[in-house]
């Protein structure tokens, strides 16, 4: 046989070698990481179940689900070993932060709002009289102002006048 002839089956062996190889390498990781579990430890389970590691048996694991309830799991069903911020942050709903308070951003405006200065400061700026921007209506303007206005505009007759 020539060399041509026998070049795709070494390709499709050399293949299927690197794949075999890789998922053993994948399922030694998932063994050492299911020996490594300690009671305490959060996990998840291949059917997506969260528990909390209450004791670890060659084979199987006894996991504490909730208030009262434990289950006995084989360590083949382990598929995740949580770490404590992310086990807390799925199972509890608190989120942890590594970057300092400071840098949060508030849910709201009221803290944009707020200002350092001293009380006696925001007190004396309370005092002072708000601006009104709008049109007053004729109905609106004072009576000595419409009287004012009456005065100065001259008055019609009709026609009839006292210099006659």
């Amino acid at each position: 046989m020539k060399l041509v002839t026998l070049l795709p089956f070494i390709v499709l062996i050399g293949a299927m070698f690197l794949m075999t190889r890789s998922a053993k390498r994948k399922q030694a990781q998932a063994a050492d990481m299911r020996n490594q579990m300690q009671p305490g430890s959060g996990i998840r389970t291949i059917g997506g179940m969260y528990a909390t590691v209450k004791e670890v048996n060659d084979d199987t694991v006894l996991l504490d689900a909730g208030p009262g309830v434990e289950l006995l799991f084989a360590k083949n069903a382990i598929a995740t070993v949580l770490s404590d911020d992310e086990y807390n942050r799925i199972v509890h709903g608190i989120e942890h932060d590594l970057k300092s308070d400071a840098d949060l951003v508030p849910d709201d405006a009221s803290s944009l709002t707020e200002t350092d200065e001293p009380a006696a400061d925001a007190s004396t700026a309370s005092d002072d009289k708000p601006i009104d921007l709008g049109k007053k209506d004729a109905a609106e303007e004072p009576a000595d102002a419409a009287e004012a206005k009456a005065d100065a505009e001259p008055k019609k007759t009709d026609g009839d006048s006292e210099a006659k």
